[in-house]
């Protein structure tokens, strides 16, 4: 969809308005009014901020859908598994995070009522004595009203989570890592002319992909990229959640390159799926930690750090996942870097080092900008593990 912007006018911008008021993000007004006015942006960039979204004050499809779903408030309707359209909104996720809070498993906080979340509640009803249906209705609803923090201490998410990398073994052989070059087709990302060249954010971040694939396949890895240089047009966030759920990834890396109008804006970050309220995969965020980390120690670009966002493509996928803003192409000193094919190699060995840096255990992790990844492919080639 196009995105909705200051300026606009129509029914699309009565409903947002509407919303935004019920949220109390918006002063109530006359509610007919269908324009997008500056009040109404302010209230659009101050949800988009508390949801963990891309802070532009315009609505495209993703701050959209996360609109739609904030109509909901937990105990407003029965919550069930449906099948095959779920049930989704701003109240699935109050449950989810409510029930991660007392120790039970739904995965992540993903605002989708599935399988995990149905029976994360029938666990629940059974430990309180109410029928275990999976189905979150007003004696479920009333049931977690009268309980306190099942788990004082410690982040039950973030053990189980941990557990699972322990319990994977510390080699890389063998793994699913889906690697997301940003954009394509249509969508050329950012674009900056520099005299008879013309540089594109979705050019870079294919051929770093690329790169990426390589190092990760000869040490072992299984790797699927989710477009080519050139689809015709630019799938989006959710399909692209979707493909690494259907291949069963360990990983999902995804690669873009920032902008902004100020040329002096330079430098890398590293996103990882969490809420405003402190929800979060906990391996991802180690995973955005080590990335961030590794590049920085090997590219010396400037340390913008890791930050907790709810992008669809950072909340829909079940396996640790992260963006990478790898520099800005409109900053003359980072273009100067990302140019050149020899600091796309380093950066590439950054993001292989940082994924085997996770499934190392504590006791045998390395310092940032250690761990030499040719030793990586000449395990494989010998034909041998380390355990």
């Amino acid at each position: 969809m196009r995105p909705i912007r200051p300026g606009d006018r129509g029914p699309a911008v009565t409903e947002i308005r509407t919303v935004l008021a019920g949220l109390e993000l918006l002063a109530p007004t006359d509610p007919k009014a269908d324009e997008f006015d500056t009040a109404t942006e302010r209230a659009v960039r101050a949800f988009q901020q508390s949801r963990g979204l891309s802070v532009d004050g315009r609505v495209g499809a993703e701050t959209w859908r996360a609109l739609e779903a904030a109509r909901w408030r937990l105990g407003a309707r029965t919550l069930y598994h449906a099948v095959p359209e779920p049930i989704t909104g701003e109240d699935v996720r109050s449950l989810q995070e409510r029930l991660l809070e007392m120790g039970y498993d739904v995965g992540r906080a993903d605002a989708i009522y599935g399988i995990r979340t149905s029976r994360a509640v029938a666990q629940f009803q059974r430990e309180v004595g109410l029928t275990p249906d999976g189905a979150c209705g007003p004696h479920t609803m009333n049931a977690l009203r009268r309980l306190g923090r099942k788990v004082v201490g410690g982040r039950p998410q973030w053990l189980r989570e941990s557990d699972a990398i322990r319990q994977s073994g510390p080699t890389l052989v063998g793994r699913t890592v889906v690697i997301d070059p940003g954009h394509g087709g249509t969508d050329s990302g950012v674009v900056v002319p520099d005299g008879p060249l013309r540089w594109t954010e979705a050019d870079l971040a294919h051929d770093l992909a690329s790169r990426l694939e390589g190092r990760l396949a000869a040490s072992g890895v299984r790797v699927q990229l989710t477009r080519g240089p050139a689809p015709g047009e630019c799938l989006p966030d959710t399909d692209r959640a979707q493909l690494a759920n259907a291949l069963g990834a360990d990983v999902f890396i995804s690669l873009h390159v920032d902008g902004h109008a100020n040329p002096e804006a330079d430098g890398v970050a590293t996103y990882h799926y969490g809420t405003d309220n402190g929800v979060t995969s906990a391996t991802g965020e180690r995973l955005a930690g080590l990335v961030q980390r590794e590049i920085v120690a090997r590219t010396g670009l400037r340390d913008c750090r890791t930050h907790a966002k709810a992008w669809d493509l950072l909340r829909l996928t079940r396996m640790p996942a992260v963006r990478v803003e790898v520099g800005y192409l409109t900053s003359p000193d980072d273009r100067g870097r990302l140019v050149d094919p020899r600091f796309r190699d380093r950066v590439a060995e950054a993001i292989v080092a940082a994924v085997q840096r996770m499934y190392f255990p504590i006791e045998r992790d390395v310092p940032t900008g250690s761990l030499d990844v040719s030793e990586l492919r000449a395990v494989v080639a010998a034909g041998t593990v380390v355990d």
